[in-house]
């Protein structure tokens, strides 16, 4: 497990940059990193940390730690005495003091203002695997007094350089990507959809010397993790059991749910409800709800029926039960009417997506005569565009056509296992449009790609 954690630190994450400009700025606000179990707030933390001459790192769960924070709103008070517990000197503009868990002590997120206002010169993180529940038992939240950066799983990008495929990172940087290079990132896409971004997984699997066989007993213990923590998210024994009952359900669902009688049970849709809310809190799963806007701004109709979007492509299929179903599959796409890549691809752009809690909404159009549904919707310089996620270059189009009449704009996207290519196409009334094909695996450059068009 050393070694595993010792390789997960060596990972380059793209969120490291915006910490170092936080870092580097000449007055920084207490920093709160958000984000589910595992997804590696604590060993961002920790490299981060590697750049001052005095790092400190408590973590309330402890006792001893949590302790520090009793009875006390004197800041300097606090420090010296955080300082003193870790045989530390505090040097001001050169300490990073990072606090996990901070949910432990809810007192504590109030006190981060304070840090900001009576010590400025010093650096302050804060994360939190239940964090989401916490700030809304603060009182006070120090809105305006500090910063908040999302973290999530490692995106595809981060995923090849963990696994060190240099020189299908050199073409996949290439806008559009090199035909050269398409075989070897789709088939490095479909294991990246295999496996996932979950770090200490990648860890195992670098390790391993890229072994799928290897992984179970992590993605066991880090889903056994969220199971577990179903106890803290409710509030009494009925509501933890619905709450055992959506997470049993929900990796296998592949279509938009209801949540009266979810997963053929006799729940109703009221505690169904506040049970995902509670899963959406928690970073395990989020509920995308779709709209019917073809321009800005983009209205969600929250009285349709969402879907679910887990925070983990691979811890998903593990909880499913079809990894090995997915071996040897050349395009995966073909699995389950196109689910898992367009799952893997809204992970894509919100792990690429620095704000928080941003979802990629899909539009519907829903009547008495037809019915339509676009998978996402992308906005590039005030215009949103319709994504297709289809198998094949002659996968149906219907819903992309609705999209395009009403639209105010002539292009749709479509992502594919196929070469980058954009294409003249027409609706069955008749409508010319443009058709821009891409592949899977950039499925996070697609403002990228729209730029190419100006």
């Amino acid at each position: 497990m050393i070694r595993i954690k010792a390789i997960e630190a060596m990972f380059r994450r793209r969120i490291m940059d915006r910490l170092k400009e936080w870092m580097d700025k000449e007055k920084s606000k207490p920093l709160i990193l958000r984000g589910a179990r595992q997804v590696g707030k604590s060993t961002l933390a920790i490299e981060l940390g590697s750049h001052y001459d005095v790092f400190i790192s408590l973590n309330l769960e402890r006792r001893k730690d949590a302790a520090l924070f009793e009875d006390t709103d004197d800041i300097q008070l606090l420090v010296d005495k955080i300082a003193l517990s870790q045989n530390k000197e505090y040097i001001p503009k050169k300490t990073l003091l990072f606090i996990d868990e901070i949910q432990e002590v809810p007192s504590c997120i109030a006190l981060l203002r304070y840090f900001y206002e009576d010590m400025p010169d010093l650096d302050v993180i804060a994360a939190g695997s239940l964090l989401e529940f916490a700030i809304g038992d603060v009182p006070s939240f120090p809105v305006g007094r500090v910063e908040q950066l999302p973290v999530y799983p490692m995106s595809f990008v981060e995923w090849l350089e963990a696994l060190g495929e240099v020189q299908a990172l050199k073409y996949y940087r290439e806008l559009p990507t090199p035909s050269v290079a398409h075989d070897r990132l789709l088939d490095l896409f479909n294991t990246y959809m295999i496996v996932g971004g979950m770090p200490e997984v990648v860890a195992t699997y670098v390790s391993s010397d890229k072994s799928i066989s290897s992984l179970p007993p992590i993605y066991s213990s880090i889903w056994d993790t969220y199971v577990r923590d179903i106890e803290k998210y409710g509030i009494n024994s009925s509501e933890r059991a619905i709450l055992r009952h959506i997470i049993a359900v929900a990796p296998s669902v592949r279509d938009r749910i209801t949540f009266a009688g979810f997963g053929k049970s006799n729940y109703r849709s009221r505690e169904v409800g506040e049970a995902f809310r509670k899963l959406d809190k928690a970073g395990i799963l989020r509920l995308i709800y779709p709209t019917s806007s073809t321009q800005l701004p983009i209205q969600l109709n929250y009285r349709r029926k969402p879907r679910i979007q887990f925070l983990d492509i691979g811890l998903m299929n593990y909880a499913a039960g079809i990894q090995s179903e997915m071996l040897g599959v050349t395009d995966l796409n073909s699995l389950y009417k196109g689910y898992l890549t367009q799952h893997v691809i809204n992970q894509e752009l919100i792990c690429n997506q620095p704000r928080i809690d941003y979802l990629p909404p899909f539009w519907t159009r829903e009547s008495a005569n037809a019915n339509a549904e676009v998978d996402l919707l992308i906005t590039h310089k005030s215009k949103v565009y319709p994504v297709e996620v289809k198998s094949g270059a002659k996968g149906r189009l219907r819903s992309l056509h609705e999209y395009i009449k009403v639209s105010d704009h002539n292009l749709g996207l479509r992502l594919l296992a196929n070469e980058y290519s954009v294409v003249t196409a027409m609706t069955a009334d008749k409508v010319e449009y443009q058709l821009m094909n891409i592949p899977y695996y950039d499925g996070s450059k697609l403002n990228g790609y729209l730029g190419l068009r100006e």
